[in-house]
């Protein structure tokens, strides 16, 4: 796979994941939630911090967050280069360009969203706002997608600690861009062997079949 289709993909899916949050910004209320189906919901929130609404504490955690990032999509970008010029597997460098994109759709909201938005709190969000929310490198991540395929069920008695509790099976809001890292992953999981095989390992397999 070339350098030059592998871009082209990661440019699509930035551009998918920011129309998307352009829009929920420009469109919904914070909390504001759209029951698509009984297990789909568009439910706009805001994370300052990493998955799972986790926070680094103290004043400059969120900068600590952004320049962190920013430094992983550097070594990312690093790894798709060489991977590409090294002949990898397809699955490799697909794999890296999901996470790739999905890494930068999520700094352009760390570094820029605080900038160019006004709050969302009970007002639709205005771009390119003359009163900015924050400041450069301290915006929040916008998520949308919400899927819970069980909801408010009550877990048995007989479970230690937490039974008679009820819960709610797959409580996670992401975006598209939460979705490009976790398929990303998700490849390089399922086809560990594929993606990592050596270029050399996948020249020899193709030219015993040829001779087969």
């Amino acid at each position: 796979m070339s350098l030059r289709k592998a871009y082209l993909l990661i440019f699509i899916i930035l551009l998918v994941d920011q129309l998307v949050k352009i829009y929920i910004k420009t469109n919904f209320e914070l909390e504001h939630e759209i029951r698509v189906t009984r297990w789909f919901r568009i439910l706009f929130i805001e994370n300052e911090g990493m998955a799972w609404g986790t926070k680094i504490p103290g004043t400059y955690g969120k900068l600590f967050l952004t320049v962190f990032r920013l430094l992983a999509v550097t070594a990312i970008g690093y790894w798709l280069w060489d991977s590409v010029q090294k002949n990898y597997s397809k699955y490799l460098i697909v794999s890296i360009s999901l996470i790739l994109a999905g890494a930068f759709g999520n700094i352009i909201d760390s570094v820029f969203y605080g900038v160019i938005f006004d709050h969302s709190n009970h007002q639709l969000a205005t771009l390119f706002s003359d009163r900015p929310y924050g400041t450069w490198f301290h915006g929040k991540v916008v998520d949308m997608l919400y899927f819970p395929f069980i909801e408010n069920a009550t877990l048995p008695q007989w479970i230690p600690f937490w039974g008679g509790k009820t819960f709610t099976f797959f409580n996670a809001i992401f975006n598209i861009a939460d979705m490009a890292i976790s398929t990303g992953v998700g490849i390089l999981i399922v086809f560990n062997k594929k993606a990592f095989a050596k270029p050399y390992d996948r020249e020899d397999t193709v030219f015993k079949n040829t001779l087969d």
